[in-house]
């Protein structure tokens, strides 16, 4: 018995010890060596010399069945090398169980080492890798864990790190992490083919191939034997072509400098160790580009813009900020405080050094930065590892496969006995000849072109998102896709554009009428406005939160990098910027355009009209989303403020006295669908500037005057109405998750049809005591009761906000309330995931789409996760005309000579797009736009890279091998990444669902009827001396590849059905068609043949002679090919889902020319052909009846499939029993 460790992490579920068997005892070794030597010393004396052979060549074929066991299943091979031991030392290597959809198991070797600078020879650390990750013993715990980085650690800790003090500690940090570097073997074409070739599939299909040679089919076999060979070579060129594309992804190997050993030294990037303290900054190479940052690391003092793109694929610039003001004693969470985290293959745009005298002072005026991470542990490693390890061989429905299999080889058995049965009771037979027939019926049933047809499935779907701008970097849940049936959103950004409108601020006088009119709000409620915000200048343009950047525009401020707000035109006269070069987060771009402030690129806010005071910014206190607000210490003239800004219910406990109308009046406009911020101050006591910058945020935050409420418009995006539309009417519940408040989230919500019936929104009832339902205008209020909500998600729409979440799971309510819920609100990250997760408990198929830098949780926890990146509209399909044409304009916008910026800026306004639109394309293609094409609109630029794109998919794509997944197209976020700014790629996702499991549907049908029909003919017809001919089998073989190649490249519609696919092979309908079906496939071939004998002389024809043709071998075949035409015909699954026959014209002229073929050798026009074929003459009357016969049978066929399709739809499956189930398993758990 061997120990099993349960390390239940993201990667690895479980491990277990194995001590490799020495070769002579190893099970594929020693049982064969005494078989081979009983073969010798008995049975090669008693038996004669053709017999010992075949009794030698059984035991060869079983020991080659052995040997490729061993390949094929790891816990066979375990079984056969390996034994299994308690004792770890006695172990030398380890079978590894990966988790759910992270690939199969594997062996992997068992390393011991001494630990480098230990005293004792007893300490020593036990390891192994798996797929780039090392997972360590520890004696504590007595299981394995993934091996520490410090990158969990307190800031206290991180604020004392000096680096690598002794050349001692640097060995032992190189033994234990190694270097940082991404290393993974080049492979060769020859040993990815010799894996492919060593599939199960594969060996069973030249295996049938053999038995078709015994049984004289040469043409077929080699047909057949081809179309193989060919197939895997594709695969295998197109994995080559994907691992070698990866390959070129280096860890960036610039020179830092490093502190190590008490100074300071040049090291290259690849060098670096976790907890080596560096020096790291802007970087450019040879050819002017930016170099990547090599590892992941903590800022300890200064600042840096940068650009994540390559990670996230969100363009915009993100702001990274020292943990100096952090609290010792808190704790690192990467996820949460990254905005103090530089990661690695990101690029740093600027950097400002330290401005505090911190204890180390970088030589270089770089950042000073703590390595925390390095190699495959850093996000772009686990990036890389996603990309690298889901390049296996892609299929749908593998475990299904396998059991319909299954279902298809009991009739085999059943047949291939009854020929065992009656060819045993003639000792005249052959008993080769006879086992070869009952080997042949068994392996009919299991049809060679079916993982071909699964891989070509899904990468069709893979092809057609790419296309559209769609990246997977996991093909398995495409099919899930199909099964979607409940669709949850992010709003901001997802829902409701960008472009952020400042309308005004409300709340400092007894109206509730907004103002408008910014010289009559008060000095200090513009001075916050203009200066609290993470806005910063990156080559002179503003970069940042759009709502800020709004506010600052209408206030008529402008904002410099040395931290001050100033007059707008002061400056802008000054350095000559537009307000067009103004890209950034729409929150606050719209907060400094309402304000009519501006802001520079030396970090000062001030007035663009009169005389208003320069604010200087000191200090800031990034937005959190866990805290719902931020802040900053500011400086105007000589005296010290705290300024914040955040949700109106987050500030409303901060402030020192709350007006009588403060939740009045920010609920009015909430429910508007307005956003509302609470903007407050305080004066801060006299102080040096470094102690002003050393302030905790605790004290900051607390005793605050109220200034006022900042209301933004944020509209909704123009075709988000019309997507969510088109989902809820194809049977698709929808839900909204946003941070938002929740009767903004509601007021949206209604305009997308998320929610049609009343709103209820849950909260502490006003005594504080409990909670209680809501109305959006507080007419209505019912108490809230965890068995009501069933009831009352009947009549009434629900939402929920983030606060009521510990209630639920303090009160155990969690699975009857939130399966019930259509709007989130206010949830932090950590909530959205928790929704998820209870959404899958329940038994619902879930997709989450949002953006990929908030979402990461829900979108990597959701059955098909939608990350939503850089914001260019999604392409639309033009004819063939509009394309050349707008190819021409291209190229003679090419040949023009570059217009002015502020031409470019109009033209792109000209054509419908915002200067929102045209900024954010200009943000986009900034660092790699060469001079001759500046001057395209956001409409060409996205035209030509999508023609880029659809050349690259034309080389590569040809349906067989799934396109590549490039870093930068990924995103690290979701599996599923679309380059948009719309949500119309969920519709297509789910598209491709639906199309690949109605295709794998149908496949599945027609390849189970063809077995069936196939076991029939090898074993009853056979016994009746009915055969077919080589070249029959050829013909019939090329039309069957053809039928399926054309059903699998068969377009989605465009429109989503209400109908929905069936999600299961296994299912009433599937299960009734294949048995109605062959049934009458089944007596139209008895019948058939019955009529041909009629017209043959009484002759008994031997079942294992050659060849001959005759009557009944001619009609058998010609009953075969109608029988084949007809299944294809008949179960083809068009419309709703996909194109119809008619429309998919290839599978149409494919059938087409299979029943003219048909035709032609019924009606003999062309005599040498059917001599070829080895066709006789039929009489008229036999082929008249054959011709009605084949009508009525595809007729009946037809109206049969038709039916059950009507009387069996696809149902959104029936999720409350699993909810009944879960909430049973929770109380359990409880007690």
């Amino acid at each position: 018995m061997s120990v099993r460790f349960h390390v239940g992490g993201k990667v690895v579920d479980s491990v277990d010890l194995l001590k490799k068997r020495h070769w002579s005892w190893r099970l594929d070794v020693w049982p064969f060596a005494v078989l081979y030597a009983a073969w010798i010393v008995t049975i090669l004396p008693s038996l004669d010399f053709v017999d010992a052979a075949i009794v030698l060549g059984g035991l060869a074929v079983l020991h080659i069945l052995v040997f490729l066991f061993t390949g094929w299943s790891v816990d066979f091979r375990c079984f056969v090398q390996y034994s299994k031991v308690k004792d770890i030392h006695q172990a030398d290597a380890c079978k590894i169980t990966p988790a759910k959809f992270c690939g199969s198991k594997e062996v992997v070797p068992l390393h011991f080492r001494k630990l480098a600078g230990s005293s004792s020879s007893v300490e020593e650390e036990i390891y192994f890798d798996f797929r780039k990750q090392c997972f360590i013993y520890s004696k504590e715990s007595e299981t394995f864990c993934k091996l520490p980085y410090p990158s969990k650690e307190t800031f206290g800790y991180y604020l004392k790190s000096t680096g690598h003090g002794s050349e001692a500690k640097v060995n032992v940090a190189t033994e234990k992490w190694g270097r940082n570097v991404f290393e993974y073997p080049q492979p060769t074409f020859q040993k990815l083919m010799k894996e492919h070739c060593m599939e199960p599939f594969f060996v069973f299909q030249v295996f049938c191939v053999g038995l078709w040679c015994l049984d004289e089919y040469w043409y077929y076999s080699l047909f057949t034997l081809f179309m193989l060979f060919m197939f895997e070579s594709t695969m295998a060129k197109s994995r080559l072509k994907t691992l070698t594309e990866l390959r070129r992804v280096r860890v960036d190997g610039q020179t830092v400098m490093v502190h190590r050993c008490g100074k300071w030294v040049k090291l290259s990037g690849m060098d670096l160790l976790p907890g080596d303290v560096v020096s790291i900054g802007r970087s450019t190479g040879e050819n002017g580009e930016d170099k990547s940052v090599p590892a992941d690391m903590l800022i300890l003092a200064g600042s840096a813009i940068v650009n994540e793109a390559i990670l996230t694929g969100e363009s915009t610039p993100q702001w990274k900020v020292s943990i100096m003001g952090r609290g010792a004693e808190d704790k690192l969470s990467i996820r949460r405080d990254k905005t103090h985290v530089l990661f690695g293959g990101t690029k740093i745009l600027q950097h400002t050094p330290d401005k505090v005298s911190f204890l180390m002072k970088t030589p270089d005026g770089g950042c000073l930065a703590v390595v925390l991470r390095t190699g495959f542990e850093t996000s772009q490693g686990k990036l890389m590892r996603t990309i690298l390890f889901s390049t296996e061989r892609v299929t749908a429905n593998s475990w299904e496969s396998g059991l319909f299999i299954l279902f298809l080889v009991v009739f085999a058995v059943i047949a291939a006995g009854y020929v065992l049965k009656k060819g045993l009771e003639d000792p005249t037979r052959s008993k080769y000849k006879l086992f070869l027939s009952c080997s042949l019926i068994i392996t009919s049933v299991i049809p060679p072109e079916l993982p071909m047809e699964l891989s070509i499935a899904v990468n069709t779907s893979l092809i057609a998102l790419a296309r559209r701008g769609i990246f997977c970097t996991e093909p398995f849940r495409i099919p899930f896709a199909g099964k979607v049936d409940i669709c949850c959103f992010d709003k901001t950004g997802t829902l409701t554009s960008d472009d952020m409108e400042f309308c005004g601020v409300v709340g400092l006088t007894d109206s509730m009428e907004l103002e408008t009119d910014m010289s009559k709000v008060p000095g200090r409620t513009v001075e916050i406005l203009a200066s609290c915000h993470a806005l910063v200048f990156v080559d002179n343009k503003l970069v940042g939160d759009p709502l800020e950047k709004a506010a600052l525009k209408g206030i008529e401020w402008s904002y410099k990098s040395d931290e001050k707000a100033m007059p707008k035109k002061y400056v802008y006269a000054i350095l000559g910027i537009r307000t067009e070069m103004q890209v950034g987060d729409p929150l606050e771009k719209a907060a400094l355009k309402g304000i009519e402030w501006s802001y520079k690129s030396d970090e000062k806010a001030m007035p663009k009209k009169g005389g208003g005071n320069a604010v200087q910014i000191v200090q800031r206190h990034h937005f959190a989303s866990h805290l719902k607000r931020m802040a900053v210490v500011v400086r105007v003239q000589e005296q010290f403020l705290a300024f914040v800004k955040g949700a109106p219910e987050t500030i409303q406990d901060m402030l020192i006295d709350l007006p009588s109308s403060y939740v009045k009046t920010y609920k009015k406009y909430t429910r508007q669908g307005s956003r509302v911020l609470a903007l407050a101050y305080k004066f801060i006591p006299e102080m040096t500037v470094s102690e002003a910058r050393s302030l905790d945020r605790d004290v900051v935050e607390s005793g605050l005057t109220f200034a006022g409420f900042a209301v933004f418009n944020c509209p909704i995006r123009g075709d988000s109405s019309t997507v969510l539309s088109e989902l809820k009417a194809s049977s698709h519940d929808l839900v909204m998750i946003t941070g938002d408040q929740a009767l903004t989230a509601c007021h949206v919500a209604s305009q997308v049809h998320i929610i049609s019936k009343p709103a209820l929104i849950l909260c502490r009832s006003k005594n504080g005591e409990g909670y209680e339902w809501v109305s959006p205008d507080e007419t209505e209020i019912i108490g809230y009761s965890e068995k009501d909500v069933e009831t009352l998600s009947e009549t009434h729409d629900l939402c929920i906000g983030g606060d009521c979440f510990e209630m639920l799971q303090r009160t155990s309510a969690v699975f009857k309330v939130i399966p019930y819920v259509k709007v989130f609100a206010r949830v932090a990250p950590e909530q959205k995931e928790l929704i998820m997760t209870t959404f899958k408990t329940v038994g619902r198929i879930t997709l989450m789409c949002g953006d990929g830098t908030n979402d990461v949780g829900a979108l990597k926890q959701a059955h098909v996760g939608v990350a939503l990146l850089n914001a260019i509209p999604p392409p639309s399909t033009k004819s063939k005309d509009e394309k050349s044409s707008k190819d021409e304009s291209t190229k003679s916008a090419k040949s023009k000579k570059p217009k002015p910026a502020i031409e470019a800026s109009k033209a792109s306004s000209a054509n419908g797009e915002g200067p929102s639109k045209s900024r954010a394309v200009a943000r986009l293609e900034s660092a790699s736009q060469s001079a001759g094409n500046r001057n395209l609109t956001a409409a060409e630029k996205q035209q030509q890279k999508l023609k880029k794109l659809m050349e690259e998919l034309n080389e590569e794509g040809d349906g067989r091998s799934a396109p590549i997944v490039k870093l930068g197209d990924a995103s690290m976020a979701s599996p599923f990444t679309a380059k948009h700014a719309s949500v119309a790629p969920t519709t297509d996702v789910i598209r491709q669902g639906r199309s690949t499991l109605v295709t794998t549907l149908q496949m599945f049908k027609i390849l189970g009827l063809n077995c069936l029909a196939t076991a029939y003919v090898l074993s009853v017809m056979y016994l009746d001396g009915v055969k077919l001919g080589d070249v029959q089998a050829t013909i019939s073989g090329v039309f069957t590849a053809a039928f399926f190649l054309f059903i699998s490249h068969a377009r989605p519609l465009s429109a989503l059905s209400a109908e929905r696919p069936h999600p299961n092979i296994f299912c009433s309908y599937v299960f009734l068609s294949l048995l109605g079906q062959f049934s009458l496939h089944l007596f139209f071939l008895i019948s058939s043949v019955r009529e041909a004998e009629k017209y043959m002389p009484e002759e008994c024809i031997e079942p294992d002679s050659e060849f001959h043709p005759n009557l009944v071998n001619t009609v058998s075949y010609m009953v075969s090919m109608m029988i084949q035409v007809a299944t294809f015909a008949v179960n083809y699954m068009g419309h709703p889902f996909n194109q119809s026959i008619t429309e998919n014209k290839p599978f149409l002229y494919a059938l087409l020319a299979a029943v003219g073929f048909f035709t032609v050798i019924t009606s003999d026009l062309l005599r040498d052909l059917n001599d070829w074929l080895k066709l006789v003459p039929l009489p008229s009357g036999l082929r008249d009846k054959l011709l009605l016969w084949a009508f009525l049978m595809f007729l009946v066929c037809y109206t049969w499939e038709r039916l059950l399709r009507w009387a069996f739809p696809g149902k959104i499956p029936a999720w409350k029993k699993k909810q009944q189930l879960a909430e049973a398993n929770l109380e359990k758990k409880r007690i």
